[in-house]
């Protein structure tokens, strides 16, 4: 069965109407958290959109491993693939939540791992239907979001450690006299 030009490997009802969820729950992630990473880091835009992005994800989660048990045959790695998006944004969420010593790297760490796990799914299991990465070996599927994805939350790491050390620097030195 195809919808929109993208094979749907099931025409069962209660298998789409899961899966019909679950589209939408990604497409909610996806949106909310490119938002949460783009934003400020401070109350407003940032936080309601973690909170989106993590309330979806614990849709797209349910419903993933609902479609993997489902079809589990052709479809486990997808379930370990949601499991490890969770696990992560779930991290992500409790650092930030019960301000964990170093918490902003157990935030920043979980929530962007939990990202590229989120689109590493979708690739995994879109990618040969979709323009231009149907050309792509499936390895590349598996990898790039992982390639994109840690070097930005590096560099993301990297900007907000330099602020807190020039912080740390300046409480150290005397004051200078006038």
């Amino acid at each position: 069965m195809s919808i929109l030009g993208v094979e749907v490997p099931d025409s069962r009802p209660v298998f789409l109407v899961v899966l019909s969820v679950h589209v939408l729950a990604g497409g909610v992630c996806v949106v909310a958290g490119g938002l949460a990473a783009a934003a400020a880091k401070r109350p407003g835009r940032h936080p309601a959109a973690g909170t989106w992005y993590y309330r979806s994800l614990v849709v797209l989660f349910a419903t993933a491993l609902v479609l993997a048990a489902m079809r589990w045959s052709h479809d486990a790695h997808l379930a370990g693939i949601a499991v490890v998006a969770f696990a992560a944004g779930t991290v992500g969420r409790q650092a930030r939540r019960r301000r964990w010593r170093g918490w902003l790297r157990w935030h920043a760490a979980g929530m962007g791992g939990s990202y590229i796990a989120l689109l590493t799914g979708f690739y995994v299991d879109n990618g040969p239907q979709l323009p231009l990465w149907d050309r792509l070996p499936h390895l590349a599927y598996w990898l790039l979001p992982a390639l994109i994805g840690v070097p930005l939350i590096l560099v993301a790491l990297a900007r907000y450690r330099r602020p807190a050390l020039r912080r740390q620097r300046n409480a150290v030195r005397p004051a200078r006299r006038g």
